[in-house]
């Protein structure tokens, strides 16, 4: 069975910094491109970062790529996300994504095949 956990959300002020982790397990990790995405209240579910399985290349939504930074370790079946200088629109629940044999393209949702259940970051001003 595919599980996906995410971890290290929470309460934290606008500038603050945030790491978040995604364990996978019950996968071939180092076969499926790794997603991040958020949901903010009332929005829509919105592609964050990926890193691709194939050569790790990275790709970001244009809201978050001078602030984000996603990473992944294959030995420890984790995908990263780091989050700098925190602000309020950040607020969201973070869902990690995998795509088997995904690429750098695939940004969309339905591109993916399993997902986590979210871990909440919250902003505060």
């Amino acid at each position: 069975q595919v599980q996906l956990v995410e971890s290290g959300g929470g309460l934290v002020q606008a500038g603050d910094s945030l790491r978040l982790a995604c364990a996978a397990s019950g996968l071939a990790f180092s076969w499926y491109t790794m997603a991040w995405f958020r949901q903010a209240p009332g929005k829509e579910h919105e592609f964050v970062a990926l890193i691709a399985y194939s050569d790790g290349s990275i790709n970001y939504a244009d809201s978050v790529k001078d602030r984000f930074t996603i990473s992944r370790d294959n030995a420890k079946n984790t995908v990263y996300l780091q989050i700098n200088t925190l602000k309020p629109e950040d607020t969201a629940v973070y869902y990690c994504a995998a795509a088997r044999r995904g690429s750098e393209y695939n940004t969309y949702g339905n591109d993916y095949n399993f997902w986590g259940q979210g871990t909440q970051v919250t902003v505060s001003s």
